[in-house]
């Protein structure tokens, strides 16, 4: 049975449907939707800067269930998108713009009932429905959060980060801190491992990009293993920063 994904960034089940920037190549496309994946795509937004201009964890934020908060920049496009997955697209009140840290209202972090993020850049609708469902806020200095965390499970993430890794440390949150860079990202100097990847099922994390040419491979499949999560990946080349690979539909069974 087809459902939405009711903790953001953490299936139960078999993943259906993922949110993706439109740019990403064709040939990673194919191999998404060869595994049974439906894709959507996201709008371009003028505003941001190029390198993340269709970065979905720049554009919007997966409350939970069927609800996605989503920048006024590309409301009207992106509802046209999601009315046939009966999402209910919320327009925030942010307006995004290129530089930090007006580009950064929607990047949130979410680990279970946790909300990563440096609150004073938090879209105002983002936060009241994430008060509406009780969830806890961690501050953080990062503002670009959800772009800096690889989430595992409820109480596993792999991060660059370091201030958001003491933080969530605090929490009892298991954190695998790896070197910073390594990820691509066209147009800036590098991306980061939250934006690379995405959960597909409850035990297997897609990364975009072949892992074995990261530095801290063994110690990311190690800790994976702890966790009985599996990497699967898309593309032969390094990891590259595509905005976070969202889930948004599963098949329960």
């Amino acid at each position: 049975m087809s459902s939405f994904i009711k903790t953001p960034f953490l299936p139960r089940g078999k993943v259906e449907t993922v949110i993706i920037d439109r740019r990403v190549t064709k040939s990673i496309q194919n191999k998404i939707r060869a595994k049974g994946i439906n894709i959507i795509e996201t709008p371009y937004c003028k505003d941001l800067y190029d390198a993340v201009s269709a970065h979905p964890d720049m554009l919007m934020h997966h409350i939970g269930g069927n609800e996605i908060v989503v920048a006024p920049n590309i409301y009207s496009e992106i509802n046209e998108k999601f009315k046939e997955l009966n999402c209910k697209i919320i327009k925030g009140d942010k307006i995004l713009k290129s530089t930090y840290p007006d580009n950064v209202a929607y990047n949130v972090g979410r680990i279970g009932r946790f909300a990563i993020h440096n609150f004073k850049y938090t879209d105002k609708i983002v936060i009241r429905k994430l008060k509406e469902m009780e969830v806890e806020f961690i501050n953080v200095k990062q503002g670009y959060s959800k772009c800096s965390i690889c989430i595992v499970n409820e109480k596993a993430i792999i991060t660059s980060d370091k201030g958001i890794a003491k933080q969530l440390m605090i929490h009892n949150i298991d954190v695998l801190l790896i070197e910073s860079g390594y990820i691509d990202l066209p147009g800036l100097s590098y991306g980061f491992i939250g934006g690379a990847t995405g959960l597909i099922s409850s035990n297997k994390l897609l990364f975009c990009g072949n892992t074995k040419k990261h530095p801290n491979y063994k110690s990311i499949r190690k800790f994976l293993k702890k966790y009985s999560v599996t990497i699967d990946s898309v593309g032969e080349k390094k990891l590259i920063d595509i905005g976070s690979i969202i889930p948004i539909t599963e098949t329960l069974t």
